[in-house]
């Protein structure tokens, strides 16, 4: 049996300005793609698990024009994916919970869309759940970005050093090292949901050192409540270490953000 990430509520709960300021957010074609494969229309009903500060939950709400509910455990996300949703002019409606805490009361969706949050839940549970909850034809479907191997990204290796210097290993490097964790797409295969499709756009997008060290305090790892009074010496380290490769305070970065939709077998 796979091993599943311990339920913390407010993992992420001093990470909300960082994240809402410095989180990439997802490409518009990618989310009109998916959602054009998916076949979304106003009509149907789209459930963002883990929904956090409200990206794809406002996202799809724009371009289907659908009911969208988000789903978070930590208030302070919610409060600022409200605002996200009243500044983008759309109507979703945030509930306070977590995985744990589906049930068929919140009724039948066609789509459930989880950005970067499936590696914190019960994965093989939280799908038996949506077995009842997801409409037959619908999707369950997995949203996250990667960084290239290339000259651009060697902040990575920068970022990765300082934080291991700091914090050591977070946990979800801790849960991916271990023997017994399975890859999304085998616990999707095991599940109700088995037809996988990976969609994926390829972007180069221009940054800054400051956006990358306040990226880093978005990150549960290096959140400003997982550091503490190492706070100041952390953000200082990474800037100094980070202008070394960039004087100018720069830079660039290619993304790989992707879309892993799982259908249906029947």
């Amino acid at each position: 049996m796979s091993i599943v990430a311990p339920f913390v509520s407010d993992r992420f709960q001093s990470t909300v300005p960082f994240y809402v300021a410095h989180r990439p957010r997802y490409p518009a074609a990618l989310i009109a793609e998916v959602a054009g494969r998916s076949g979304l229309t106003s009509v149907h009903r789209v459930l963002d698990l883990g929904c956090g500060p409200g990206f794809l939950a406002v996202a799809f709400a724009a371009v289907c024009g659908c009911e969208v509910v988000g789903v978070d455990p930590d208030p302070a996300m919610l409060a600022a994916a409200r605002h996200e949703a009243a500044s983008a002019g759309v109507n979703v409606r945030f509930t306070e919970g977590s995985s744990y805490d589906l049930s068929s009361a919140m009724g039948v969706f066609r789509f459930v869309t989880m950005g970067r949050s499936f590696h914190w839940m019960d994965r093989a549970a939280t799908l038996k759940t949506l077995d009842a909850m997801v409409e037959s034809g619908g999707a369950v479907c997995l949203f996250s970005e990667n960084h290239e191997r290339s000259r651009e990204n060697r902040w990575q290796d920068v970022l990765r050093k300082v934080q291991h210097d700091f914090v050591g290993a977070s946990s979800s490097e801790q849960l991916r090292s271990d023997p017994n964790w399975d890859s999304h797409a085998a616990v999707l295969l095991d599940s109700a949901f088995p037809l996988l499709e990976r969609i994926a756009l390829i972007e180069r997008r221009a940054g800054t050192v400051e956006g990358l060290v306040g990226r880093s305090l978005s990150m549960s790892m290096t959140s400003p409540q997982a550091l503490g009074d190492r706070l100041a010496d952390f953000t200082a380290t990474l800037r100094a270490r980070l202008l070394e490769l960039y004087p100018s305070g720069r830079l660039a970065e290619i993304i790989e953000f992707s879309a892993l939709m799982a259908r249906r077998s029947g």
